[in-house]
C-alpha cells in the first residue's frame, strides 16, 4: 500500500467519524426528550402516590377512630421499592412498576405484562375498597350503638337493659381507646423512624464532606501523575523512534557500500528513511498524537469521573446548603422579633421617663405661672399703665401657647404609654393563655388516668363480685343437698313453703330497693354522660381546630418537599442524562481511536516491511552480480588453457 491509498483510507475514517459524531448528538437530542417525558410521569407518580397512601392511612386511622380492629394497622408501614428491582426493569415501565409497588417483576411479554398490571392494580384497589367497607362498617357499628345507648337512656328500656347498654358502651370505649393508643404507638415509631433516618442522612453529609476533601487531594495527586506520566510518554517515544531510525540507517548504509551500479535504490531508501524522520518528528511536536495515546486516555476517564463525582458531591453540598441556610433565616427572624420586643420595652421605658419630666416641667411652669399672676396683680395694683398691662396680656398669652403646646406632647406620651401598655397586657394574656391550655392539657391527662384507675378498680370490684356469687351458689347447694338429706318430706315441703315465703319477701323487699337504686344511678348516670357529652363536644371541637390547623401547616410542607423533591429529581435527570451522553460519547471515541490506533501501526508494519523488501532485494541484486562475475571469471579461466593449447 502506497501513501494515497492510506491518505484515502484515513480520509474515509475521518468521513465515518464524522457521521458517527451526528447520529450521537441526534440520539442525545432524542435521549434528553424522553427523560424530560420520564420526569414527567415520575411527578405524576410521585404526586399519584402520596395520595393514594394519605388516603390508605385515613381509612385505617378512621376505622381505627370509630371501633374497628388492629388488622387493617400494618398497611400503615407502607412498601419500600428496592434499587434492584427497579434496576431489572426497563425504562419504558418503571412507571407502572413503581406505581403497582411488585418485586415480582419478570420478562414478560406484551400480554402478560397487561395482565400483570391488570391484577396488580386490581389487587391495590380491591384493598382500599376493603379498607372503605371496614370503615362504612364501623360506622355503622357507631351509629347503632349511640342509637340504642340513647334509647336506652330515654326510657324506653328497663334499668337493667340500661346498666348494660352503659357497660357495654364503656367497654367499647375501653377497646377503642386501646386501638387508638396502639394507632399512635405505631406513629410514633413511624416518627422515630423518619428522625433516625434524618440523623444517618446527616451523617452522611458529613461523611460526604470529608470524601470530598479526601478526593481533592486524589484528585491533584492524579493530576500530577498524569504530567508526569505525559512528559514519560514522550521521552520514551523519542527514545523509541530515535532506536528504529538507527536500526534502520544501518543495513542501508553496508549495502550502499558493496555495489555502485544501485545508486537510485539506496537514494531512494535514503528518502523514505528522511520522510520516516520527518514523520516521527512530526507527531512528536504533535499534540493529537500524544492526546491519543492509550496512558493518556486511562488518565482522561478516570479525571472526568473524578470530576463528575466532585460534581455530584457540589449538588448534594448546595442542597444541605440551602437547607442551612432556611435554618439560618428562621433564626435570625426569631432574633429579630426578640430584638423588636425590647425596643418595644426601651420605648415604653424611654416615653415613660419623658412623661415623668413633662409632669415636672408643667409643675415647674404652673408655679412660674402662679409667680407670674402675682406678680401681675402687685404691678397693675402699683401702676395703672396700659403698655405695662398689654405687655402682660402678651405673656399671658405666649404662656398659654406653651401650656397647650406641652400638654398636647403630654397626651401624645400618654397614648404611646398606653399602646405600651395594651401591647404589655396583649402579650401577658397571651401568656396566661398558654399557661391555661397547658394546665388544660394536664387536666385532661389526669382526667384520662383517674378514668382509667376507676374503670381497672371497677373491673376488680366486678370480678370479686362475681366470685363471691360463685361462692354463695356453691355454698346454697351444698346447704341444699344436706337439708334433702336430713330432712323428711313434710319437714322437707314446710321449709320449702317457709322459703318460698321468704324469697318472695326478700325479692319484694330487693326489686323496690334496686328499683330506687336504679333510679337514683339512672338519673346520676344520665347527668353524668350529660356532662362527659358536653365536654367530650367541647374538646373535640378544640381537637378539631387543632388538627385542620396542623393539617394546613402539614399540606404546606407537603407541597414544599414536593417541590423540592421535583427540583432535586429534575436535576438528577438532567445530571443523568449528561452522564449518559458523555459516557456514550467517551466509548464511542475510545472505539474511532483504538480503530486509528491499529490503522497507524498497520501502516508502520507496512512501512517497515517494505523497507526490509527493499533492502533483500538490494541485497539478492548484490549476491546475484557477484555470481554472474564469478561465473564469468570461471567461464574466463575455463577459456584460457584452450587458447593456450591452440
Amino acid at each position: 500500500m502506497d501513501a494515497t491509498a492510506l491518505h484515502h483510507e484515513n480520509q474515509k475514517l475521518v468521513q465515518q467519524l464524522e457521521a458517527q459524531k451526528s447520529e450521537m448528538h441526534a440520539l442525545e437530542s432524542k435521549f434528553k426528550e424522553l427523560r424530560n417525558e420520564q420526569s414527567s410521569y415520575d411527578n405524576t407518580l410521585i404526586s399519584l402516590d402520596k395520595m393514594w397512601n394519605q388516603l390508605v392511612d385515613d381509612l385505617i386511622l378512621l376505622g381505627v377512630r370509630f371501633g374497628g380492629g388492629l388488622n387493617n394497622l400494618p398497611a400503615l408501614d407502607h412498601e419500600e421499592l428496592s434499587e434492584e428491582s427497579i434496576e431489572s426493569c426497563p425504562s419504558e415501565e418503571v412507571f407502572l412498576f413503581m406505581l403497582l409497588k411488585s418485586n415480582n417483576y419478570g420478562k414478560k411479554g406484551d400480554n402478560s405484562w397487561l395482565e400483570f398490571a391488570e391484577e396488580a392494580l386490581a389487587l391495590r384497589r380491591s384493598a382500599t375498597l376493603a379498607l372503605m367497607r371496614s370503615l362504612q362498617e364501623a360506622i355503622a357499628a357507631q351509629q347503632a350503638r349511640s342509637e340504642y345507648l340513647s334509647s336506652a337512656l330515654n326510657a324506653e328500656k328497663s334499668n337493667e337493659d340500661v346498666v348494660v347498654a352503659l357497660q357495654n358502651h364503656n367497654d367499647h370505649l375501653k377497646e377503642v381507646v386501646g386501638n387508638v393508643r396502639e394507632a399512635i404507638s405505631i406513629v410514633n415509631e413511624k416518627h422515630k423512624r423518619y428522625l433516625d433516618e434524618i440523623e444517618t442522612f446527616k451523617s452522611s453529609y458529613s461523611k460526604e464532606l470529608q470524601e470530598i476533601k479526601h478526593l481533592s487531594g486524589e484528585l491533584e495527586e492524579t493530576m500530577a501523575e498524569l504530567e508526569e506520566s505525559r512528559r514519560k510518554l514522550v521521552i520514551l517515544q523519542l527514545q523509541r523512534h530515535g532506536g528504529s531510525l538507527m536500526n534502520m540507517s544501518g543495513p542501508n548504509a553496508v549495502n550502499g557500500a558493496v555495489s555502485a551500479d544501485k545508486s537510485s535504490d539506496r537514494n531512494m531508501g535514503w528518502g523514505d528513511l528522511k520522510d520516516a524522520v520527518e514523520e516521527a518528528k512530526g507527531q512528536l511536536k504533535d499534540d493529537n498524537y500524544i492526546f491519543t495515546s492509550k496512558p493518556y486516555t486511562i488518565l482522561s476517564d478516570q479525571l472526568h469521573h473524578l470530576n463528575a463525582e466532585i460534581e455530584r458531591y457540589k449538588g448534594l453540598v448546595e442542597v444541605l446548603q440551602n437547607d442551612k441556610n432556611q435554618f439560618l433565616q428562621r433564626e435570625k427572624e426569631m432574633c429579630a422579633k426578640g430584638e423588636s420586643v425590647n425596643n418595644i420595652k426601651q420605648s415604653i421605658t424611654d416615653y415613660e421617663a419623658k412623661i415623668e419630666e413633662l409632669e415636672h416641667q408643667i409643675l415647674k411652669s404652673m408655679a412660674e405661672k402662679n409667680d407670674l399672676e402675682i406678680k401681675v396683680e402687685e404691678s397693675l395694683q402699683d401702676s395703672g399703665k396700659k403698655d405695662f398691662k398689654d405687655e402682660i396680656h402678651v405673656m399671658a398669652a405666649a404662656l398659654s401657647k406653651e401650656m397647650e403646646m406641652m400638654e398636647n406632647q403630654l397626651n401624645r406620651s400618654k397614648d404611646a404609654a398606653s399602646e405600651a401598655l395594651a401591647l404589655r397586657e396583649e402579650a401577658e394574656s397571651l401568656r396566661t393563655l398558654l399557661a391555661k391550655k397547658i394546665s388544660e392539657q394536664k387536666e385532661i391527662s389526669d382526667r384520662y388516668n383517674t378514668q382509667v384507675s376507676e374503670i381497672k378498680s371497677l373491673k376488680e370490684l366486678i370480678e370479686t363480685l362475681e366470685k363471691e356469687n360463685q361462692e354463695l351458689e356453691f355454698i346454697v347447694d351444698m346447704y341444699g343437698k344436706e337439708c334433702s338429706e336430713s330432712l323428711t318430706i313434710t319437714e322437707i315441703k314446710e321449709s320449702e313453703n317457709r322459703a318460698r315465703k321468704q324469697a318472695e319477701y326478700l325479692r319484694t323487699s330487693l326489686e323496690e330497693h334496686s328499683l330506687e337504686l336504679r333510679v337514683k344511678a339512672a338519673n346520676e348516670a344520665e347527668a353524668a354522660c350529660q356532662r362527659r357529652l358536653c365536654i367530650a363536644e367541647a374538646e373535640l371541637e378544640e381537637l378539631r381546630t387543632n388538627v385542620d390547623a396542623s393539617e394546613r401547616d402539614v399540606l404546606e410542607l407537603k407541597e414544599a418537599i414536593r417541590i423540592k423533591e421535583a427540583e432535586g429529581d429534575a436535576y438528577i435527570s438532567e445530571i443523568e442524562t449528561i452522564g449518559q451522553a458523555y459516557e456514550d460519547m467517551q466509548t464511542q471515541n475510545q472505539h474511532l481511536l483504538q480503530q486509528v490506533a491499529d490503522r497507524d501501526d498497520f501502516n508502520i508494519k507496512l512501512v517497515s516491511d517494505s523497507v526490509k523488501t527493499k533492502q533483500a532485494s538490494a541485497s539478492l541484486l548484490s549476491e546475484k552480480h557477484l555470481l554472474q562475475k564469478q561465473l564469468h571469471q570461471s567461464h574466463l579461466n575455463k577459456n584460457s588453457p584452450v587458447v593456450k593449447s591452440r
